[in-house]
């Protein structure tokens, strides 16, 4: 892919998925910055940039321009705002964990504030967009006073070249144009669990705690024996846990008079996207995280191959845990790179 000469600089990078897919588009992103000190290996290593570990709600704006050479109302700059924000998350779930987050793309704007980039890009949950409390309606009054035209919908990753249901709020500006546009979905070409990880010669059988020492990673976290038990009489290729209620040996006790959400405890389909992959994926009582024939959960290569990252892009850290949460976090590489191409038109 030739180079542009759009650059990028990406906040809250994580491990580099938006990072991954701008530079496969041909744009030149010169960095990343995240206050997760765990990412930096994994960010530097595998995308050749720059990696700032920087708290943004103290980070001087002056520093960008420091460390990245750029400079402000620059029209081939790209500011990404992909902030963790499950506060505003439509998913019931106890916000105190990320409240610390829920003003992150306040933060963000005070950069596109300062800087006056000729595009931006935005990221997020569903649900920011409907959340009166969230910060952006007041982003989007930002925009239009500092005339920026925007489109924003929001969008599932499956219809991107990335084989997972994904649902995810999406946010273009540019101050240069009349108009922007979304990436246009692909309902034709659906990848499923199959096409990601059914090649059983590069993805090979393995059983529940296996250590992968290469840097393939090819490995799933281990299982208890009641966990074992279950997965082992859940059906193969989407099978749940109704296979087993009656069974008082199996059974979870907060499901025994739940009907629906049987997502948790099963196994994903192999003819179908993956639900989500979130930062618990490596754990099978956390969702619909199952092989679809064998008896563990995914491994940390096979959910980072249903986020679209490239087979040979390492990840760096001590335990599965700070891996799989890098992954989770991450804006799956091939999405990226369908925004990026909205940019590059």
């Amino acid at each position: 892919m030739p180079k542009s000469d759009l650059k990028a600089l990406d906040f809250f990078c994580s491990a580099g998925g938006v990072t991954c897919g701008f530079k496969q588009a041909g744009i030149n992103v010169l960095g990343g910055i995240d206050i997760d000190p765990d990412c930096k290996l994994t960010y530097e290593k595998n995308n050749d940039a720059t990696f700032l570990q920087a708290d943004v709600s103290t980070l001087k704006k002056e520093k960008l321009r420091e460390v990245f050479k750029i400079r402000r109302r620059q029209r081939n700059l790209i500011f990404v705002g992909c902030s963790p924000c499950q506060y505003y998350s439509n998913i019931k779930t106890d916000k105190s964990k990320s409240s610390a987050t829920r003003l992150l793309l306040e933060d963000f704007q005070e950069f596109v504030d300062f800087y006056k980039p000729g595009y931006v890009f935005i990221e997020n949950v569903p649900g920011l967009d409907k959340n009166a409390d969230s910060p952006l309606g007041k982003f989007k009054e930002f925009l239009k006073e500092n005339k920026y035209v925007y489109a924003e919908g929001v969008v599932n990753a499956k219809y991107y070249g990335v084989p997972q249901n994904r649902l995810r709020y999406i946010l273009l500006a540019t101050r240069l144009r009349k108009s922007i546009s979304l990436p246009k979905p692909n309902r034709n070409e659906i990848r499923t669990v199959r096409d990601a990880i059914g090649n059983l010669e590069l993805f090979v059988p393995i059983e529940a705690g296996y250590e992968d020492e290469t840097t393939f990673m090819h490995s799933p976290a281990n299982l208890s024996s009641l966990n074992f038990n279950r997965i082992r009489n859940t059906p193969h290729d989407g099978g749940d846990r109704r296979a087993w209620r009656d069974n008082p040996d199996l059974q979870v006790d907060c499901y025994k008079n739940h009907e629906g959400h049987y997502d948790v405890y099963g196994r994903m389909h192999w003819d179908k996207p993956s639900p989500a992959i979130t930062t618990r994926f490596i754990s099978y009582s956390n969702g619909r995280y199952g092989h679809p024939e064998q008896d563990r959960a995914i491994s940390l290569r096979e959910g980072a191959t249903l986020q679209s990252f490239p087979i040979d892009y390492v990840f760096y850290a001590e335990s599965q845990g700070t891996i799989a949460r890098m992954i989770g976090n991450a804006v799956p590489p091939n999405m990226a790179n369908e925004i990026a191409n909205c940019f590059l038109r």
